[in-house]
């Protein structure tokens, strides 16, 4: 008789050690999503630890077509070649990559281009200033000198600044400053060393 009565409860125990186990499965997998990747490359590494005077200019999400159509105005997103959805998800991915590493942003600052301000608004890494040194100049290079020198001296101005400067701008502004070519969502971290000039730190992938 006392076999007969122990038998419900051991499995009435074993049932409840299961659940507890895929409770604390659940609860272990759920949680590991908030973290930042385990593999991160070290250009990620040096931003969370060190992130003083960083700059990133990240080129704007995806967006299909080279340059802008004709006519092309800035007060009117229609004239302009756009972020796609998958742009728009793009951007977001990378929102969350930054805030999942824990990344100190100080400021945001953006190229007038729909796009890009769509990319950093997307982001929501913090207010996002529009600057027109960050503007493209891929339909006439006559400004190239007087916008990049200004990004320049952007650069050189944040050598001390803790947090990370992210400058959100396209292809032909990041090449000019950093000779590096980087795909849509792609990034180039620098830093202004005591001499003034500019290093290219690395990349980093779009997420």
């Amino acid at each position: 008789m006392c076999n007969s009565c122990d038998r419900p409860l051991f499995f009435g125990l074993l049932g409840l050690g299961l659940c507890l186990l895929l409770a604390v499965s659940c609860g272990s997998t759920g949680s590991s999503t908030a973290l930042a990747p385990s593999n991160d490359t070290p250009i990620w590494q040096l931003l969370q630890r060190n992130p003083v005077g960083y700059v990133v200019m990240m080129r704007h999400a995806e967006a299909p077509g080279v340059g802008d159509p004709s006519p092309f105005r800035l007060d009117d997103c229609s004239t302009q070649r756009n972020l796609s959805p998958e742009g728009r998800a793009q951007a977001q991915r990378i929102g969350q990559g930054f805030r999942q590493r824990k990344i100190s942003i100080a400021q945001v600052f953006s190229s007038q281009w729909c796009r890009c301000l769509e990319t950093a608004r997307l982001l929501q890494l913090g207010q996002v200033q529009p600057l027109p040194a960050l503007n493209s100049f891929f339909q006439s290079r006559r400004t190239e000198p007087q916008q990049s020198a200004a990004v320049r001296q952007l650069i050189i101005k944040h050598r001390h600044t803790p947090g990370v400067l992210l400058l959100i701008t396209h292809q032909v502004n990041i090449t000019a400053i950093s000779g590096t070519v980087p795909p849509s969502g792609g990034s180039v971290v620098l830093k202004a060393n005591d001499r003034g000039a500019i290093d290219v730190i690395g990349q980093l992938p779009p997420e």
